[in-house]
């Protein structure tokens, strides 16, 4: 999928913060008419553009003399702003205290910190002359480093960026950060004046302006971004598909937005030098699961179907599509259109497949979860789910007890690459143990030893409590011997399993058997079971109590150990 061409770091969370001034003072006062007159002188002769209803217009940029590019003119002004104390016409984060600044010491090289330093700690009339004092020459590694770190610092950054132009022309990419950094500061007409250098230094793209896109739509100036993509083939920029798709993607990024990409959609429709394309419809459906609008994917959905038709590749659009019927509960339906894009030889991918599985088992909806998966997995020429995708469905599937289907996935995990680990086995044993399987978890548990995956203790213990009460005590005996033969540790809630097994059945001389045996092992024999122990054999005669209480004295002596 075609998005916006960014570059630099994203900051979304980018809350400016007027620069105080006196206001009220005459000196103030005064000051302001100065710069707002010579501003405005400025930007007509040396920037070769007015602004007109708040929007640049472009016009014939004079010749430049002294060789100095048009931004850095610019950004003269920007200095004597910042030198002054007059606040932008687009207020600004101030930096933080440089011990604030978030730099790991080995993630960036001397040079950058040594730059970061100074255009951090220097005042803003200082830094020229201490960066030149450095003794560093900024190549474009270090260009590019130093700007991606001082988005919080747009005036040092224009400083600092002003000074390496003297070693050696910028390139695109520090360009490109530049636009970038004036325009995540809202420092536009600068950004502005930064574009038109770039069209001179030959260094203009695409990527310049899928940023002021970008940047634009995050202030809520949608039509500017608008008006931005009208005038960018002006700049030699075509306003392509390519184009649209990066403004469309700018206003799908801002929340509840999307009906600004619509209607631009429909200006796409009546232009066939940038009609919309399976990009176009897959960055809406994205905007559109976002913001939960699943009466509009439909509408949409099926506006692409009927424009560009059946497309194998665009996955992502068919992804966001179905997420958003199956977040907005319309499973049924979202299953209906699955059924349609296989036909079509389309189907989602596996962030749909993912997804949609978290969700449905966090509703335990195994019904729909398993015809999905039947649908998208099919018979070997759908998607290819992986261990943690088996895992989830099959623990969705023994939390709702369908054990049939829980091993039918078990048994066709092998063949797509995804061997059962300890979780597998563990959560079907555990579904046989809580059903009363008792034939199923015999042979189960069987085959877990055979494999190498043991039950885990609760479920050691809970397989020799069922199988006790499932008629078949030898297998909860033999589950017991494996575990002490095997060292399986630790052992004392299989112990008191078995001595509550065993007791139940008043096989007495057994449990006093290993009752001894476990006491001499150092297992705890719970208070709770004695209780049990006690009743079983107080009902047995004189002779039965008389084991108890010599059992009973050991377990006694055992708690003091």
């Amino acid at each position: 999928m075609t998005g916006p061409v960014r570059s630099g770091p994203v900051r979304r969370d980018v809350k400016p913060e007027p620069e105080p001034v006196g206001t009220g003072s005459v000196q103030f006062r005064s000051s302001l008419l100065t710069f707002l007159v010579n501003r405005f002188f400025f930007r007509f002769f040396f920037t070769g553009s007015v602004r007109c209803s708040g929007f640049p217009v472009p016009m014939p940029t004079p010749s430049n003399n002294n060789n100095q590019c048009v931004v850095c003119s610019k950004f003269n002004m920007e200095e004597g702003m910042a030198e002054n104390q007059i606040s932008p016409p687009h207020p600004i984060h101030r930096p933080p205290p440089s011990s604030q600044l978030p730099l790991s010491p080995t993630s960036i090289s001397s040079s950058v910190k040594i730059i970061l330093d100074i255009l951090i700690r220097t005042t803003p009339q200082q830094i020229e002359p201490a960066l030149a004092s450095t003794g560093i020459i900024p190549t474009t590694e270090v260009v590019v480093e130093v700007l991606k770190l001082s988005y919080d610092y747009p005036f040092s950054a224009i400083k600092f960026f002003r000074w390496a132009g003297l070693a050696h022309k910028h390139s695109a990419h520090a360009w490109n950060l530049m636009v970038d950094l004036l325009g995540r500061n809202r420092l536009f007409e600068s950004m502005w004046d930064a574009i038109r250098s770039m069209r001179q230094e030959k260094t203009l793209s695409l990527a310049a302006f899928a940023s002021a896109f970008g940047n634009y739509c995050a202030s809520g100036s949608f039509d500017d971004a608008l008006m931005t993509f009208q005038v960018m083939d002006k700049y030699g920029i075509p306003n392509d598909v390519v184009a649209a798709n990066s403004l469309l993607s700018a206003m799908c990024g801002e929340n509840g937005c999307v009906l600004r990409a619509l209607d631009f959609l429909e200006t796409m429709k009546s232009k066939p030098e940038f009609g919309p394309d399976g990009d176009s419809f897959a960055i809406l459906l994205e905007g559109l699961e976002k913001e939960g609008d699943a009466a509009k994917a439909k509408t949409t959905f099926g506006e692409m179907v009927v424009r560009v038709g059946w497309m194998p590749a665009n996955v992502a659009a068919y992804d966001a599509f179905l997420m958003t019927l199956v977040r907005g509960e319309q499973v049924e339906e979202a299953l209906k259109f699955l059924i349609v894009m296989k036909k079509n030889s389309c189907l989602p991918g596996l962030r749909f497949f993912s997804s949609a599985l978290d969700i449905l088992v966090k509703r335990k909806d195994s019904k729909n979860a398993i015809l999905i998966w039947d649908v998208v997995v099919g018979n070997g020429n759908g998607l290819v789910p992986n261990l943690s995708m088996y895992n989830a469905m099959i623990g969705l599937l023994c939390d709702c007890n369908e054990v049939d289907d829980a091993f039918r996935l078990l048994d066709e995990m092998v063949f797509h690459g995804a061997f059962p680990d300890s979780f597998t086995y563990n959560v079907i044993f555990k579904c046989l143990l809580k059903n009363k399987k008792v034939g199923d978890a015999g042979k189960f548990f069987v085959e877990m030893v055979k494999n190498e995956w043991l039950p885990t203790h609760a479920n050691f213990a809970a397989a020799i409590t069922m199988f006790f009460e499932g008629d078949d005590p030898e297998m909860g005996v033999q589950i017991w011997n494996f575990m002490v033969e095997n060292k399986v540790e630790p052992l004392d809630a299989a112990a008191n399993a078995l001595l509550l097994g065993l007791c139940k059945l008043d096989r007495l001389s057994e449990l006093k058997r290993n009752a001894d045996d476990m006491l001499d092992r150092r297992i705890s024999i719970y208070e709770s079971t004695m209780a049990s122990l006690k009743s079983a054999y107080y009902k047995d005669g004189r002779g039965a109590r008389d084991k108890y209480d010599g059992l009973a004295r050991r377990w006694k002596t055992s708690l003091g150990r």
